[in-house]
């Protein structure tokens, strides 16, 4: 018998898109993912900001950004990472 995992509670999601973006989420998360995005608006819209990011940060010369918008982009990051 093979048990079906309990679908995704909007944080759980949040921790798969990276890697649903980047093709490297298993299969069976992958569904549970989109299954999720087929009922939640607020996943599917910072799904949807996650991808502009990513096309925008391609053009971006890191080099060329503030020390400022670094130190921004690092702490939205940790705060991201942490739950905060």
């Amino acid at each position: 018998m093979i048990l079906s995992a309990p679908p995704l509670v909007c944080r759980e999601a949040v921790e798969f898109m990276s890697d649903y973006l980047d093709g490297s989420l298993r299969r069976r998360d992958r569904k549970r993912l989109e299954g999720h995005l087929s009922n939640c608006d607020v996943c599917r819209e910072y799904l949807e900001q996650l991808r502009e990011i990513v096309a925008v940060s391609g053009r971006v010369d890191v080099e060329e950004l503030p020390q400022a918008t670094l130190d921004g982009l690092v702490e939205i990051f940790r705060q991201l990472r942490s739950g905060d």
